[in-house]
C-alpha cells in the first residue's frame, strides 16, 4: 500500500471511530434533554449515566483526527482551514460551550435544567455542522480568488444536498445513540428505559437508511464523479445494507427468557454496517480530498516524516488502547456504576 493511502486509511479510521462515539455522545445529550422532565421514565438517567464519563473519550478522537490531518497532510491543512473556517469555528465554539457545561453539570443543581438543554441542543447542532463539511469537498462550492480558496456560502446554503447530509447526520446520531442506550439500559437492568430506546431505534433505523439513499440523488452535477465511484464500491454499500437488516431484525427476535431483542448483537451489526458504508464512501472519494482542487498526493507529507509519525502513532495506541479498555470496564460494564441509584 502506498504511504499516502495508508495515511488516508488511518485518518479515515479515526473519523469512523469519532463518528460512532460522537453520534452516541451527541445523541445521548439530546435524549437526556427530551426525557429530563419525565417522572414516568428513567431514560434520562440512563442517558446521563452513559454521557457523564464518556464525553471526554469522544473528544480524544476529535483531537486525534485534527492532529493526524495536520501531521499527515500538512499541505492540505492550509486550504481546508481557509475554506472550513466558519463551520469548523462554529463547531469548536459550540463544543467548548458543551464541554464547559458538561464539566459543571455534576457540581451544581441550580442550573441543572440549563445544562441539560445546552447538552441537548448542541447534541443536535454539532453533528449538523460537522456533517455539512462533507458536501463541500465534493466540488462546486469552492472558488479561487487571486489564488486563495473561497467558500461560496450562498451556493452552499441553497443546495439541497447540504440539508440532506445534515438530515442524515442527525438521524444517524439519534439512531446510533438510541440503539446503544437500549443496550446500555439492558446492561443496567432497566427494562423500562430499554423499551423506550428500542422503540426509538426501530423507527429511526429505516429513516436514516432512507435519507442516506435519497442523499445520493440530491448530489449536484459537480459531484457526478463520486456518484460514478459509488457504483464501483457497491460491494461495501451492499454489505452495509445487509448488516443493517441483520441488526434491525435482531431487535425483534424473542430471547429464551421471553425478552424481545438482542440489543448487544444489534449494536455490533449496526456499527459494522456504518464501518462498511464509511470505508466505501472513503474509497469512492479517492484520490481527492477536495474535488477538483486537492488530491491526497498533493496534500501528503514527505515519506520520512510519515514513517516517524507512524512510529509515534503506534506508541500512542499502545497507551490509549489499555486506557479505553479500562474505561469500558469501569463505566460500561461495572454493575456498581450501571445500577447506581
Amino acid at each position: 500500500m502506498e504511504e499516502s493511502l495508508l495515511a488516508v486509511a488511518i485518518l479515515w479510521s479515526i473519523l469512523f471511530l469519532y463518528s460512532i462515539t460522537g453520534s452516541m455522545d451527541f445523541g445521548a445529550g439530546f435524549w437526556g434533554m427530551v426525557y429530563g422532565k419525565r417522572k414516568d421514565s428513567t431514560a434520562s438517567k440512563i442517558a446521563n449515566r452513559f454521557l457523564s464519563p464518556t464525553w471526554e473519550v469522544t473528544n480524544v478522537f476529535l483531537v486525534l483526527f485534527v492532529v493526524s490531518l495536520v501531521a499527515f497532510f500538512p499541505f492540505a491543512a492550509g486550504m481546508l482551514a481557509t475554506v472550513l473556517l466558519l463551520p469548523v469555528g462554529l463547531g469548536l465554539i459550540l463544543l467548548t460551550i458543551r464541554t464547559t457545561f458538561m464539566v459543571f453539570e455534576g457540581k451544581t443543581e441550580r442550573f441543572k435544567d440549563l445544562l441539560r438543554i445546552t447538552s441537548g441542543v448542541t447534541g443536535l447542532v454539532l453533528p449538523a455542522l460537522l456533517v455539512s463539511i462533507l458536501p463541500i469537498t465534493l466540488g462546486g462550492f469552492i472558488a479561487f480568488e487571486e489564488g486563495y480558496p473561497q467558500l461560496l456560502y450562498g451556493k452552499l446554503l441553497s443546495s439541497v444536498t447540504v440539508y440532506m447530509h445534515i438530515a442524515f447526520g442527525l438521524s444517524t446520531a439519534l439512531f446510533l445513540s438510541a440503539l446503544f442506550l437500549a443496550d446500555y439500559a439492558r446492561e443496567a437492568g432497566d427494562e423500562t428505559a430499554y423499551h423506550t430506546y428500542r422503540r426509538h431505534a426501530i423507527w429511526l433505523g429505516p429513516l436514516s437508511l432512507i435519507i442516506a439513499v435519497l442523499t445520493i440523488f440530491t448530489m449536484p452535477e459537480e459531484a457526478s464523479w463520486i456518484v460514478e465511484n459509488f457504483r464501483e464500491n457497491m460491494y461495501g454499500f451492499g454489505m452495509s445494507v445487509t448488516l443493517f437488516l441483520i441488526g434491525y431484525v435482531l431487535l425483534f427476535v424473542k430471547r429464551p427468557n421471553g425478552d424481545v431483542g438482542y440489543s448487544r448483537l444489534s449494536v455490533v451489526f449496526v456499527v459494522l454496517q456504518y464501518g462498511f458504508a464509511i470505508y466505501a464512501y472513503g474509497s469512492a472519494h479517492l484520490p481527492y480530498m477536495v474535488y477538483p482542487h486537492l488530491t491526497i498526493e498533493e496534500g501528503f507529507t514527505n515519506p520520512t516524516m510519515f514513517n516517524q509519525l507512524l512510529i509515534a502513532y503506534i506508541i500512542g495506541l499502545c497507551i490509549l488502547v489499555p486506557a479505553f479498555i479500562l474505561h469500558w470496564k469501569l463505566f460500561l460494564k461495572d454493575k456498581r456504576y450501571l445500577k447506581q441509584d
